[in-house]
């Protein structure tokens, strides 16, 4: 006899969940279901906050701080000397910069005067930045000194009229920039090629008696900031986002994670040349009104101590930082009583470290617990995050407002059941206008539903439950199928992370004469443990406890490290 249980549970997962009942709604409490969003430019939202909090501090780098009226002026400035070398509507500008005063001043810059910031890794190859700079036919590039030569060398096969250079130590305290020097092992002055580079600080002095017309007004669906996917299987495609775009996501993660506020700080540790950077941790809070650290190199075993130098009310990273964290030997008890919130992006968070990660917390006088968000630089780095009070293991948390999340059959715009896999379907003010110069991309990306609007294909697999919590399982292009069947690499990580030797561990597949493909494991060990024939064994037992017969592991190889993406995701193309 089938139980009353057992016939509710078929009854739900029969059940298709219509993307606009929006069931996650229910767990909003005070956030609005709906918001009214600029139908300005990024540089002017920051405007409205100059006007509310001129003397509040807008960042601080290096222990000079600078309040938002300054920074306004900085921007202003900046604006100027653009349009002074000859910048025009539309025009392309690339920045390749770590997160420094003049990358933010720039950004706003290149947005008040209507161009396009092309946001770019300062530790890019030369032919990198040769590809970048091509792609979005930049005219204009603002880099580091350390990186002027290969700036120089890449320039050299592009449009590039003039590359403007800034220092580390330009915005840094007198007594700051002179200990930089000294311990920076930078002891050789760069060769300028004067005919086609400037620096920073002329280029602003030059601009200073423009007297032309410097602020644009734009459309919100205009083009405002190309940034880059992380190329980890293949070559980067460019992701054009507007102006609606950044504000969108500025005015959502606000009320997303109460309780921001003005006078907050912010560790900026995650690079601006990345939408997570960029759009979480630099224009949302500018939008709030917060400050914002600067920290332009991050060394993972000084995380600790930036906290508690700072004391920052928000911390914002992807796994490996929080996981740097909690092994530091930093032996401060009570250090993290100014942080409120903490937001973990960018990667898939496993539970386990989930659950170190808030006991830390908890130990080290925080009250906050780590909060999952989810997105990808196609739709602004972020659309979903997991609510402050409530938490489904494995969730990726609820969708944003004016945010809806569907469930598609792969390859297919059909709708699943609840609870049943697919490909997660994004559609909202966050998603991308479109690839850069990608047709073809864009369309098999951004597809119109029956519903008449056009959705967001991830590329990731996950389901939706009865209540409208989101659950992110793995990426399509990682699903391993084998004698037709599907094995979800990410759970048998999951599996092998939460056994007690297993540091990290990266599951791909490999290529099989009859099979098609097997998954194969990578597998990094905690320091205290030492690989012999007894732990191999007892690890491959331990998989055969826990997963299926036809997705366990064929093979096993264990590496002292992972090879890591620029900003820090596990590089698959590598193994």
């Amino acid at each position: 006899m089938i139980s009353l249980i057992d016939l509710l549970k078929n009854k739900i997962n029969n059940f298709v969940l219509k993307h606009d009942e929006k069931p996650w709604e229910n767990y909003y409490g005070k956030i609005p279901k709906h918001l009214e969003y600029p139908k300005f430019s990024i540089y002017e939202l920051l405007e409205k906050t100059v006007s509310k909090y001129p003397k509040y501090i807008a960042y601080e780098y290096f222990d000079k701080q600078v309040t938002y009226k300054k920074l306004y002026n900085k921007i202003e400035s900046a604006a100027k000397a653009l349009k002074n070398i000859g910048v025009i509507e539309n025009d392309h500008i690339t920045i390749c910069m770590p997160n420094t005063p003049e990358a933010i001043i720039m950004f706003y810059a290149v947005n008040m005067v209507g161009a396009i910031a092309n946001m770019i890794h300062p530790l890019s190859s030369e032919k990198e930045i040769e590809f970048y700079i091509n792609k979005s036919n930049s005219r204009f590039i603002l880099s580091l000194d350390l990186t002027y030569n290969k700036v120089l060398m890449a320039s050299r096969n592009t449009k590039i009229e003039k590359i403007i250079i800034a220092h580390l130590n330009d915005d840094m305290k007198t007594i700051m920039s002179v200990l930089y020097y000294m311990t920076s092992g930078y002891k050789n002055k760069i060769k300028i090629d004067k005919k086609n580079t400037v620096t920073w600080d002329k280029f602003i002095a030059d601009g200073i008696n423009y007297e032309g017309i410097y602020k644009t007004s734009r459309n919100s669906d205009d083009d405002a900031v190309i940034l880059y996917s992380g190329g980890t299987s293949g070559t980067p495609k460019g992701i054009v986002l507007t102006n609606l775009n950044f504000n969108a996501l500025a005015l959502q993660s606000h009320l997303m994670c109460d309780p921001a506020k003005a006078g907050d700080s912010v560790l900026v540790i995650m690079p601006i040349f990345h939408g997570f950077g960029l759009g979480v941790c630099i224009h949302a809070p500018l939008y709030v009104g917060m400050k914002c650290v600067l920290i332009p190199q991050f060394k993972a075993q000084d995380f600790a101590k930036l906290i508690k130098k700072y004391k920052p009310a928000f911390l914002v990273g992807v796994p490996t930082m929080y996981e740097a964290l909690i092994n530091s030997k930093f032996t401060k008890k009570k250090y993290l009583t100014s942080v409120s919130t903490v937001v973990s992006g960018g990667d898939v968070l496993n539970p386990i470290l989930r659950k170190k990660i808030n006991q830390y917390l908890v130990k080290h006088g925080s009250d906050a617990q780590v909060r999952v968000g989810y997105g990808l630089t196609e739709s602004t780095a972020a659309s979903c995050l997991t609510p402050k009070l409530y938490y489904k293991e494995g969730s990726i948390g609820l969708p944003f407002p004016d945010t809806l999340y569907k469930i598609v059959k792969i390859g297919t715009t059909k709708e699943t059941k609840v609870n049943q896999d697919g490909e997660i379907c994004i559609n909202g003010p966050t998603v991308m206008k479109r690839y850069l110069d990608e047709e073809v991309e864009t369309t098999n990306t951004l597809k119109k539903h029956s519903d008449g609007k056009i959705w967001l294909h991830t590329g990731d697999v996950g389901y939706i439950d009865e209540e409208g919590i989101v659950f992110f399982k793995s990426r399509i292009k990682r699903i391993i199928i084998s004698s037709g069947y599907n094995i979800y690499p990410h759970y048998i990580e999951k599996v092998l992370n939460m056994h007690p030797a297993v540091e990290t561990s990266i599951v791909i597949g490999v290529d099989h004469p009859y099979k098609i493909q097997v998954p194969k494991a990578y597998i990094v060990l905690k320091p205290e443990f030492t690989l012999n024939e007894k732990l191999k064994k007892e690890i491959k037992l331990y998989c055969e406890r826990f997963i299926a017969k036809y997705s366990l592991p064929y093979e096993y190889e264990y590496r002292e490290s992972l090879p890591k993406t620029l900003i820090g995701k596990i590089a698959f193309n590598k193994l």
